[in-house]
């Protein structure tokens, strides 16, 4: 922790007082949670960010959208529009936000995908204008109590676990650590694939306090990297011994060490979340890259990056140089996926009594 983390320490207690007693308001009914006639899922976080809600959130979709009409509702973080607004084939990253425009992206018309930063008034827009809606998921909404939801999903990150953190500005939490327990599922993301016994009992020993149950690790599982220009077509993938990492996500831990297995070298150039990238970023990476001293290179970014960069100038200037974009799905360790299974089908068949 640095020493202006340290200083803030009295600002942090008083914000995180100030979160403990709005969350008693609702627990008290003084505010308002509203619950809906069809199930309400929440995906969401005690921290900042970077704990990979969005992945998490197309989990779900993928394994629920061919049997229901499934619903997505965002704020849609940093767009530059306001209210509430149904992504469309003519939708971009302006328009509905990165996060989002990832998911439409995907699923397209096979899902509901609509933005808007009350919530509450989201979902009632989606049901007047969807009245079969089987199910809306939430994405980023554990802080939001003016919905209530039936599952109420959190994550945290392996490698940073909220258990070991603090509030803002000291730490990186948005509320005291024990509103972990408003949670019905409980997620440790972006685990190794091959996850020991002793790191998880060391894992369980430090959440036990807050969920001593319903507690699952996820991992993220790569997929082939995509050629998104036209500098892509005489390289191989596998080829590839250079890697620039183009990212600006919350955290790209992860993302780092995987790459780092499948290349030789690694060169990260990173900006903050949802960073909106402009011409001059651009022209600075691309003199970057055509600097390095490797004959087998290539720039690989995320899907979520990948979202910010499809301006039309900015594709022009990237089209001399290779770059791929490299897909992401979640998987779970041992029963994960059977547990959140079988959550869902309860879910809609309480719905149906």
């Amino acid at each position: 922790m640095n020493l202006l983390r340290i200083i803030l320490f009295p600002f942090a207690i008083l914000y995180g007082l100030i979160m403990f007693v709005r969350n008693k308001m609702f627990d008290w009914g003084l505010l308002c949670s509203e619950a809906f006639p069809v199930p309400v899922v929440s995906v969401g976080n005690l921290s900042t960010g970077g704990t990979g809600k969005t992945p998490h959130v197309e989990y779900l979709v993928e394994i629920l959208y061919s049997n229901y009409k499934v619903a997505v509702l965002s704020r849609g973080y940093k767009r530059k529009t306001k209210g509430y607004l149904e992504a469309t084939s003519k939708s971009n990253v302006d328009d509905i936000g990165d996060e989002p425009y990832q998911i439409y992206n995907k699923f397209g018309n096979n899902i509901i995908l609509a933005v808007d930063e009350k919530r509450r008034r989201g979902i009632k827009n989606i049901l007047k204008n969807y009245p079969d809606t089987d199910v809306v998921l939430l994405d980023d909404a554990f802080q939001h109590r003016y919905v209530k939801p039936r599952l109420n999903i959190l994550l945290t990150d392996y490698r940073n676990l909220f258990a070991r953190d603090f509030v803002v500005p000291t730490g990186n939490l948005r509320e005291f650590r024990f509103g972990a327990k408003r949670a019905d599922l409980l997620v440790v993301t972006k685990t190794p694939k091959i996850l020991s016994p002793i790191d998880k009992e060391l894992i369980l020993k430090d959440l036990k306090k807050y969920k001593d149950k319903n507690l699952l690790f996820s991992y993220f599982q790569y997929g082939k990297l995509h050629p998104v220009t036209e500098a892509c077509k005489n390289k191989h993938p596998k080829k590839i011994k250079s890697v620039v990492l183009l990212t600006g996500i919350a955290n790209p831990a992860s993302l780092e060490e995987y790459l780092k297995r499948i290349s030789e070298e690694l060169y990260l150039l990173e900006y903050p979340d949802h960073h909106r990238y402009t011409k001059q970023n651009v022209k600075e990476i691309v003199v970057f890259f055509k600097e390095l001293f490797s004959g087998d290179k290539a720039i690989v970014t995320t899907e979520k990056d990948f979202m910010r960069l499809q301006d039309p100038e900015l594709i022009k200037l990237l089209e001399e140089v290779p770059v791929y974009v490299l897909p992401v799905k979640v998987r779970f360790h041992e029963n994960g996926e059977k547990a959140i299974k079988n959550e869902l089908t309860q879910l809609f068949n309480n719905n149906k009594k």
